[in-house]
């Protein structure tokens, strides 16, 4: 009996593609968690970059 071959990464990848609904319009987080990482990283970066900004601001009276 014959060992059925398997299908590469790549078409394996293609089907499973394939099969996906196609992607909404101005939606570009599917997952609701990864758009608040998101969101949360970005406050935060920016709440950073104003506390360094103060902090450099006070320094220099």
């Amino acid at each position: 009996m014959e060992r059925q071959k398997r299908k590469s990464l790549e078409e394996r990848i293609a089907d499973r593609q394939a099969q996906r609904p196609p992607i909404k319009e101005d939606k570009h987080f599917e997952h609701g968690p990864a758009k608040w990482l998101f969101v949360g990283v970005l406050v935060f970066i920016v709440l950073i970059h104003l506390v360094g900004l103060v902090i450099v601001m006070m320094t220099e009276i």
